[in-house]
């Protein structure tokens, strides 16, 4: 067998040359007469790396990075590189991971049946088709499983509801409408793994008694389409969904369906109504989707991480998964590190960092070389924590605790160049556009909490419209009809009690508000 190379087919990758890179090589691989395999394997998310190249060696992988076109000649010629990195797998930021969902991610050749086996793939699923739905359920409310899409709600608790929901036909829908801004680590799995969420699915189907899967995305993720796509045909032609899933009595089929982008259709009613060829309007609850989803059947919808997460529960059983984690947070979670970072890219830990292990230890701090002023975590609805908050742990209680969200586990950083005001301003603007207008509170709220903040930044009695402000942002918390509204105003205030400075304000006597 020849040599055997490894470029990314990830979106993160080819919008930095992969594409080129990896005909570069072929055409000098082919000039020199050497017989070697080019691999397009998902990204190992290290993107500050990227376009990341490894050729396999009797020790390991060696990785290179970033390539270019024209570093390719030199990179074949062996001896010490520049670009050379050593072992990809003894890289410090990779080494110091727990990588559990993304285990297979950048190792694989993403449709490969073959390749996805040979590392642990459908063990999950082979334990599943032999138990009852009941005990599959139970081993995922062991586990601790929340929802990895921001709210953290349990997701063996949800299971459960949907299992003794009463109707013909279920069904399980898979919320990857990741809109929130640093966030990547969705569209990661699904271009670099996507036989992970295909496995996470079925597992899901024959736990609650669904037949039916269904995917839904951006537009804006064509690559992910297209791979998941393809992966879904894979594994219909293997046997894997259909009538008869891997030979069993259980039958379960899926497909992915793109959205347009709104970022209101990642709440999951919305989602649902924009599935069922409606605007994507938010509905009011109850009745939860677990009760009367999906064409008003009972439905799971649970995030790409969440179902992405379970094959590795079913496979090495409830405890093992509970064992990572801190107090009632579970598991691992993908930290997706951007902004104004040294070492951009995603994290796979076990809850408990902190925020200055993960922004100066792992991320290296900025890179613009600058102080930190700010970090925001969760979207673009996340609050905004200064270099005093750094010791709150990775933990969905911790964060609440000092009034933020984990969200999808985004963190974006910011230098001290920042102006908060304006940041807060963004938050309201970017609310008053992608509300879906169903609610007083969110569609009316957004667009005065923006003509407040332009009176602050001209300074047309500050104070007073400070005062206006917090009033504005309390309804909007406690009046929305869902987390567009309601989650607003966390950025606002987390600007307004952190840095006051940039409001021309006195410091809020409450910092807790």
């Amino acid at each position: 067998m020849g040599a055997v190379l490894y470029v990314p087919c990830d979106a993160a990758a080819l919008a930095v040359g992969a594409d080129r890179v990896a005909e570069t090589l072929a055409d000098e691989l082919r000039t020199r007469g050497v017989d070697a395999t080019i691999i397009r394997n998902g990204s190992r998310g290290m993107h500050w790396l990227e376009p990341l190249v490894e050729i396999e060696t009797e020790q390991g992988r060696i990785a290179y990075g970033p390539v270019k076109p024209s570093d390719v000649a030199g990179l074949l010629d062996g001896g010490d590189h520049p670009l050379c990195h050593g072992l990809t797998e003894e890289i410090p930021y990779l080494k110091r991971q727990t990588r559990l969902t993304f285990s297979r991610c950048g190792i694989t050749d993403p449709l490969s049946l073959e390749h996805y086996e040979m590392h642990h793939g459908f063990l999950g699923l082979k334990r599943a088709l032999e138990m009852t739905p009941a005990e599959i359920v139970q081993d995922v409310t062991d586990s601790g499983l929340r929802g990895r899409g921001g709210a953290g709600f349990p997701t063996g608790i949800k299971w459960n509801t949907v299992l003794k929901a009463q109707g013909a036909q279920k069904y399980i829908v898979c919320n990857a409408d990741e809109g929130d801004s640093g966030t990547f680590s969705d569209r990661m799995i699904m271009e670099g793994d996507p036989f992970v969420l295909i496995e996470g699915m079925a597992i899901a189907g024959i736990a609650v008694g669904a037949t039916k899967g269904y995917i839904y995305t951006r537009s804006e993720y064509p690559h992910a389409v297209a791979i998941m796509q393809d992966a879904i045909k894979i594994a219909r032609k293997a046997g894997i969904l259909g009538a008869s899933v891997m030979g069993s009595d259980h039958a379960f089929d899926m497909e992915v369906r793109e959205g347009a982008g709104a970022y209101v259709c990642g709440e999951e009613t919305s989602l649902l109504n924009s599935l069922e060829g409606k605007r994507g309007i938010v509905r009011a609850k109850p009745p939860l989707p677990a009760i009367e989803g999906l064409f008003g059947c009972p439905t799971v919808v649970n995030n790409v991480m969440s179902l992405a997460s379970v094959p590795i529960i079913m496979d090495r059983g409830a405890r093992f998964y509970r064992d990572y984690g801190v107090g009632y947070s579970h598991g691992t979670i993908p930290i997706q590190l951007t902004g104004n970072i040294k070492n951009s890219g995603l994290f796979e830990t076990a809850f408990g960092l902190t925020l200055n292990e993960l922004i100066y230890d792992i991320g290296g701090g900025t890179l613009s070389g600058r102080p930190v002023k700010a970090v925001q975590v969760g979207g673009p609805l996340g609050a905004y924590f200064p270099p005093s908050l750094f010791d709150t742990i990775f933990d969905y209680e911790a964060f609440i605790e000092r009034n933020g969200m984990i969200g999808h586990a985004g963190i974006v950083v910011f230098d001290d160049t920042v102006d908060m005001l304006k940041q807060a301003r963004f938050a309201m603007e970017f609310c008053a556009i992608e509300s879906c207008g169903k609610c007083t509170p969110c569609r009316i709220g957004s667009v005065r909490g923006v003509e407040v903040l332009d009176r602050i930044a001209e300074g047309d009695q500050p104070e007073q419209q400070v005062e206006l402000l917090t009033d504005l942002c309390d309804t909007m918390k406690m009046g929305s009809l869902c987390a567009l509204g309601g989650f607003a105003p966390y950025p606002v205030m987390s600007s307004l009690t952190h840095f006051p400075q940039d409001f021309h304000v006195k410091p809020l006597t409450d910092a807790a508000e």
